[in-house]
C-alpha cells in the first residue's frame, strides 16, 4: 500500500478520535457535586475517576492504562506542579497528537522522507513536556517571589489572634495566584478533614521549593513543641527576602548565558533548514549511499556536539543560591 495512503488515513482516523473526544468532553454533562470536588480533592483522586464524571471514551481508556504504572503517578504529578488541568490520559493522548501530527509535517516538508518523519515524531512527542516543564518553572518561579508577602501577612494575622488556618485563609483571599491558589487548596483540605501536616506535605509535592520546604518545617516544629510562630515566620520572612533579591539578580546576570545556550543550539538546525529549503540536493549528500555511513555519523557527531554544548551553557549559568 503506497505510503501516502497510509498517512492520510492515519491523519484522518486521528482528527475523527480528537473531534469525538472533544464533542464528549464539552456535551458531558457533570454533577455540580463532581464539580465542587474536584477543586478540593488531589491529582491522584482524579486519576483514579473518584466523584468525577466521565470524559471522553478515548482518553478514558488512555488514562486507565497509564495509571497503572509508575509512569503514571509521575505525569499526575508534573500536571499538578504545572497547574494544568489534564489526566494522564490526556495528556499522553496530546503526546501522540502532537507526534503524528510534527511527524506528518516533517514527512511533507522533508521530501517525504521516512527519516524526517521519524525526527518530526520525536520533536513533536516532546513538545508537550517542554511546555509542562516550562509552565513548571514559570509558577515555581512566581511562587517563590510571593512567599515573602505571604510570610508577612500570616505574622500579622497571627499576631492579631489569628490561627494558623485563618491565616493561611486570608493569603488565599488577599494575594495572587499561584500562591493564592495553592493555600486556598490547603485550606480546603484541612475543611474537608485532612490533617494540615499531610496537607503541607502535599502542598510541597506540588511546589516543590526550598523556601517553601523550610517554611512547612518551622511550622511543623512549633506545632509540636510550642514556640512564638510569628516570630520564627518573621525571621524565615527576611531570610527568603534576601535569598529572592539574590536569586533575582543571579538570574538577570546569568541570563545573557541562558539566551546564548538557547541560540547556538538552535541556530544548526535553523541553518540545516534553510539550506534543505534552498539546495535540497547539497544536503541530500549525507544520505547518498555513495556517501556511505559518513553521513549518518557526521549527523550524529554534530547532535551529540549540539545537546552537550546546550548542558554545559545551561550548566554554567545554574547558580545555587
Amino acid at each position: 500500500m503506497d505510503l501516502t495512503l497510509i498517512l492520510y488515513i492515519g491523519g484522518g482516523f486521528a482528527v475523527l478520535l480528537l473531534g469525538i473526544g472533544v464533542i464528549l468532553a464539552l456535551t458531558t454533562d457533570r454533577a455540580l457535586v463532581a464539580e465542587r470536588l474536584d477543586r478540593y480533592v488531589e491529582e491522584e483522586n482524579l486519576v483514579e475517576g473518584e466523584g468525577v464524571g466521565g470524559g471522553a471514551p478515548v482518553t478514558e481508556w488512555i488514562n486507565r492504562q497509564v495509571e497503572r504504572s509508575t509512569w503514571g503517578d509521575r505525569i499526575a504529578k508534573d500536571l499538578a506542579r504545572a497547574d494544568l488541568k489534564m489526566k494522564p490520559g490526556e495528556y499522553v493522548a496530546t503526546m501522540i497528537i502532537m507526534a503524528f501530527v510534527v511527524g506528518l509535517v516533517g514527512w511533507y516538508f522533508g521530501g517525504q522522507s521516512i527519516l524526517f518523519a521519524l525526527l518530526g515524531a520525536v520533536v513533536g512527542m516532546f513538545l508537550p513536556s517542554i511546555y509542562v516543564r516550562r509552565e513548571q518553572s514559570g509558577r515555581l518561579v512566581r511562587f517563590n517571589d510571593q512567599l515573602g508577602d505571604m510570610l508577612n501577612l500570616m505574622v500579622n494575622g497571627l499576631r492579631a489572634g489569628y490561627s494558623t488556618m485563618q491565616a493561611m485563609e486570608a493569603v488565599s483571599r488577599e494575594l495572587p495566584p499561584p500562591i493564592s491558589d495553592e493555600f486556598r487548596r490547603v485550606v480546603q483540605e484541612m475543611q474537608l478533614g485532612v490533617p494540615m501536616k499531610t496537607a503541607m506535605e502535599n502542598l510541597l509535592r506540588r511546589i516543590p521549593s526550598d523556601d517553601l520546604d523550610l517554611v512547612i518545617t518551622a511550622i511543623d516544629v512549633q506545632r509540636e513543641v510550642g514556640g512564638n510562630l510569628a516570630e520564627i515566620l518573621d525571621t524565615i520572612s527576611f531570610t527568603i527576602r534576601e535569598r529572592v533579591r539574590i536569586k533575582g539578580e543571579v538570574r538577570v546576570l546569568t541570563s545573557q548565558v541562558m539566551y546564548s545556550g538557547r541560540f547556538l543550539s538552535m541556530l544548526p538546525l535553523i541553518v540545516f533548514a534553510i539550506i534543505w529549503l534552498l539546495n535540497r540536493d547539497y544536503m541530500l549528500t549525507f544520505f547518498k549511499p555513495e556517501s556511505g555511513i559518513c553521513g549518518y555519523i557526521s549527523l550524529f557527531i554534530a547532535a551529540i556536539m549540539i545537546i552537550s554544548g546546550y548542558f554545559v551553557m545551561t550548566k554554567i549559568g545554574e547558580i545555587e543560591v
